[in-house]
């Protein structure tokens, strides 16, 4: 069952548990990379969502906490052929992940090739099934309403897990506007995560009362260390 979740209930460990860190900026040192997964066991959040080469090393560092492990599929641009977003899926289901954010081929949705987009999603999601959740990634800097609803759709009827704002590598991230549009335009079974610009706990609540249950961010750390001193206050 999905979790409804709001800012003046939500306990630390809920709150926790709706980041996902993100450790995926290409320049990131192997050495970056480990106190990153470190920082996320510590919190115990969701998940971490690394690179894909960096799978094995998270997947090794997290054994026996209940932080799971995420990687990208097509990223960050979307444009990969349909068999090779597959391929990368068996992959990183292989090498321990179970968590996909897969991003949807923008191109083609602006094309108006629905078809093609919604098999490009099945694709990874058929080859998911039963082993890891997906989540697609829209980049809605690139689209119009009428896509981002079209897109949402698309995602449903592929079966996909989660419907995602951004990658963090478009001009703009995740807006309130989106969060509610996007949380509109899918049944109660499909998931929302906000990504690009949650950076303080405000951020993060507000994006949660709008019906979000994950987060993609990178100030964890200072995200839930706010709570806890503001937890303390009261």
């Amino acid at each position: 069952m999905i979790p409804i979740l709001n800012s003046k209930t939500i306990t630390y460990e809920q709150l926790a548990k709706t980041i996902d860190h993100s450790l995926l900026k290409p320049e990131l040192t192997e050495a970056e990379v480990v106190a990153g997964i470190e920082l996320a066991r510590h919190y115990n959040v969701a998940s971490v969502c690394v690179k894909p080469c960096n799978v094995r090393l998270a997947t090794r560092l997290l054994a026996g906490s209940d932080v799971k492990v995420g990687t990208v599929i097509g990223f960050p641009h979307g444009s990969s052929t349909t068999a090779i977003k597959a391929a990368e899926a068996r992959d990183a289901i292989a090498n321990g992940a179970v968590e996909l954010d897969m991003v949807m081929n923008i191109g083609e949705l602006r094309s108006g090739h629905d078809e093609y987009v919604e098999e490009d999603i099945r694709a990874v999601v058929d080859t998911a099934k039963g082993k890891a959740i997906v989540k697609v990634i829209l980049e809605n800097a690139y689209l119009t309403d009428e896509q981002k609803t079209r897109a949402c759709k698309l995602v449903e009827a592929a079966r996909a897990d989660f419907v995602k704002t951004s990658t963090g590598f478009a001009p703009s991230g995740a807006t309130i506007e989106d969060l509610k549009l996007m949380r509109a335009s899918v049944g109660p079974n499909v998931q929302v995560k906000a990504a690009g610009g949650v950076r303080t706990l405000d951020a993060l609540m507000e994006v949660i009362d709008v019906g979000c249950t994950r987060i993609g961010a990178t100030a964890t750390a200072t995200i839930l260390d706010e709570f806890l001193s503001r937890q303390e206050k009261k």
